[in-house]
């Protein structure tokens, strides 16, 4: 298996946690779903930072957003598959 660009913790996860420096918009990356031990594509819309999210699946304004199979927000814009997904498009459900 080549060396993953992210992480997905479950399948069900609509979002996967970036692993490595310097991903730029327009490359394609690889992912490692940790449950299945499979491997998934994503085109990226934007450069994402290390630690930060990529959704995996367009993420329609108010879904709720699952990391590691655990609610971490709501989406308070649209975000196309590939896109940036962090506190400018997700927001807790607590307050």
């Amino acid at each position: 298996m080549q060396k993953p660009d992210f992480l997905v913790h479950d399948s069900t996860d609509s979002v996967g946690v970036i692993v490595v420096e310097g991903l730029e918009a327009g490359q394609t990356l690889v992912g490692w779903v940790m449950d299945t031990d499979s491997t998934i594509e994503v085109l990226a819309l934007d450069a994402i930072p290390l630690g930060h999210k990529v959704a995996l699946n367009d993420i329609k304004n108010g879904d709720t957003i699952l990391k590691y199979d655990n609610d971490i927000g709501k989406a308070v814009a649209d975000i196309a598959k590939g896109g940036h997904v962090h506190v400018q498009n997700v927001k807790t459900k607590r307050w």
